[in-house]
């Protein structure tokens, strides 16, 4: 069929734009398929004017004066606009906290004996942990001290604490600031419900008191939800160590069973990782006329098999559809978030199984086995069987893998780079006061298709390292930097020469694997370790983050909690908050007074480049360091 479609509009992925190309011969909808088909947008909502709180209404209030200026309630623009920024946090906040909570379940489960196919792999780290929690460890075996730590983390859920253990980990100018604001986070829980209660019709109505309580949701995510959730999974499934891997949809093989895992928790992919490399089951494969499993990743989950154990990277969000397009995939394992429900009905165009896992995410079309840490062994030796018979059902005729994988470095963590810079983050230090490396931003978040895939994150990432600025990243932002060949030891060779020469004498490239989303506090640890050895706070270094692509209410509460730290933060698209500039102003101007930080919003990443270069050298003044 001859085809009007530019595909190089959708994305810079040569393997998106070649699978688009299949799917629209195939007659199968994608994601920019429906993207057009919404189109055009309420404008309402895209500004942030529509209000769903009760049944009053729905209300909506017009941005050019000529309608309503007040919804049934009284609530005006500002009102509505902070309310439902308010609400997105508290989703994003919730859905990352509540992966944090599932994983702390499995580690009760581990020191109970009732987890089979699961273990401490990280001892050091458990000790280091339940230390900073007041957990006496000596004379006491791993199990028992992963049961009381566990415990204590749930407390951290509650209401009945005054501020969050791992708020201890930022530097004590911080924690007085949030002190000041009243906006030190409590209990994980208690934050995003004390959201929700703030917004229904009839509470909380000043604008800035709403604001003000959505930093604190965010910083119950960021420096309670989300940072349990990485420190437990490292010590569940081992911490993070530099390792070569691959990415892009050139990881799938034409001879082998290919099982993808899809979602963001690694409860499912670990044990789904151990029956794939089981020999009675490769054993079985080679039987079916396969030469081996081949099990590669996607999203979050992917990360989180790939910055542990080397484990080939299919895709970001926007390639999730696709890579069934290839139709040489066996089977697809999902667990939670950033699955979209469309998917199951690209699988049914191809002999692929659908395979969905979470108590709390059932999907039309997908055959629900429900993992728990009691069963999970098991059930993933029983699908991982299913998904080897299955590859006698494939049709050669219509699998198509039309790149070659990109090799990558994955897996970079802070004890990894500390252990690379000889046992302290002195080494950086003096390499940011010499300038060798200015600063170093973040650059996380989700894909969009809004925005041509990918551009926005390996644009951004490239005109960082030209001036010499460390770029760390998380996400679908890591698996696009990957597919461009940003995570090897020649990128190097993209750099300015400061950070080239620091990366060449440690051997790392100048865009370091983070993880996954959750992994976000990572950086946030970073930063802490690094005021806290210059006795600064984190929002006097040259640092900064960006979500180029993002899409999701996890970014808001991601964002929010960055720039509640310090961290100056850009935007790609524009959050629904334009119908209220006092909103607006508040967020990109009005919070360097309350936090010393803020956000700014430019779609272009050239322009949101010069934004994060001159911020970084400004913070370089302050401090006295060198300039250009």
């Amino acid at each position: 069929m001859n085809s009007l479609k530019n595909y190089s509009e959708y994305s810079i992925a040569q393997d998106t734009r070649l699978m688009l190309k299949k799917a629209e011969q195939e007659m199968i909808e994608t994601v920019w398929d429906r993207h057009q088909a919404q189109s055009p947008h309420c404008g309402y909502c895209e500004m942030g004017l529509s209000c769903r709180i009760c049944v009053m209404g729905p209300c909506r209030i017009d941005p050019f004066g000529e309608g309503p200026q007040r919804g049934v309630c009284g609530a005006d623009a500002d009102i509505i606009v902070a309310r439902n920024l308010g609400r997105m946090i508290a989703a994003g906040a919730a859905a990352h906290s509540d992966h944090g909570r599932d994983l702390v379940e499995v580690l009760e489960k581990v020191a109970a004996g009732k987890a089979p196919g699961y273990s401490i792999k990280d001892e050091i780290k458990l000790g280091t942990v339940a230390r900073e929690y007041g957990i006496d460890t000596d004379g006491k075996n791993a199990l028992t001290i992963a049961a009381e730590l566990a415990c204590a983390m749930q407390e951290d859920y509650g209401t009945r604490k005054k501020c969050l253990q791992f708020v201890s980990r930022a530097p004590e100018k911080r924690r007085n600031l949030w002190a000041n604001a009243g906006i030190t986070p409590r209990g994980i829980d208690r934050e995003t419900s004390e959201m929700m209660h703030r917004t229904h019709m009839g509470v909380d109505n000043d604008w800035v008191s709403i604001l003000l309580h959505a930093l604190r949701n965010a910083l119950s995510d960021g420096w309670g939800g989300s940072m349990i959730a990485t420190d437990v999974s490292d010590i569940l499934y081992g911490t993070p160590m530099p390792s070569r891997s691959s990415v892009n949809m050139g990881v799938l093989k034409t001879d082998q069973v290919n099982i993808l895992v899809h979602g963001h928790n690694p409860v499912v992919s670990e044990t789904i990782l151990q029956a794939c490399q089981s020999p009675d089951m490769i054993a079985l494969a080679k039987e079916k006329g396969a030469s081996g499993i081949n099990l590669a990743g996607l999203c979050c989950t992917g990360n989180e098999l790939q910055m542990r154990h080397g484990i080939p990277i299919a895709g970001n969000h926007l390639s999730t559809e696709l890579a069934l397009v290839t139709g040489a995939v066996e089977m697809m394992i999902v667990d939670y978030q950033c699955i979209m429900p469309a998917i199951s009905q690209v699988a049914a165009c191809y002999h692929t199984k659908m395979i969905s896992t979470s108590d709390k995410a059932k999907f039309p079309g997908m055959t629900h086995c429900e993992f728990h840490p009691e069963n999970a062994l098991e059930l993933s030796r029983k699908l991982v069987r299913e998904a080897v018979e299955n590859f006698s059902f494939r049709n050669r005729d219509r699998v198509y893998i039309p790149v070659k994988p990109v090799n990558m470095m994955a897996g970079f963590s802070i004890e990894s780079i500390v252990k690379a810079l000889g046992g302290s983050v002195t080494p950086l230090i003096d390499a940011i006061k010499s300038g060798a490396i200015r600063g170093a931003a973040g650059i996380v978040g989700c894909n969009n298709p809004k925005i041509k895939q990918d551009y926005g994150h390996v644009t951004l990432a490239k005109r960082l390292i030209e001036n010499d600025i460390l770029v760390v990243d998380t996400g679908c932002a890591a698996v696009a930097n990957g597919k461009a060949g940003l995570k090897t030891l020649e990128a190097a060779a993209l750099a300015g020469p400061g950070l080239k020469a620091v990366c060449q004498s440690l051997g790392i490239p100048p865009v370091l694997h983070f993880g996954s989303c959750v992994d976000n506090v990572r950086i946030l640890n970073l930063a802490a370790a690094l005021a806290n050895t210059l006795g600064v706070d984190i929002s006097d270094l040259p640092l900064a983050g960006s979500a180029p692509e993002w899409y999701s209410e996890k970014a808001v509460s991601i964002g929010a909690y960055f720039v509640a730290s310090g961290v100056f933060t850009v935007l790609g698209p524009m959050p629904p908050i334009t119908g209220s500039m006092n909103v607006v102003n508040m967020l990109t101007e009005g919070l360097n007074d309350v936090v010393g930080a803020t956000f700014a919003v430019e779609p272009d990443p050239e322009k949101a480049a010069v934004l994060i270069c001159s911020h970084i050298e400004k913070k370089r003044a302050a401090l006295g360091l060198c300039s250009r």
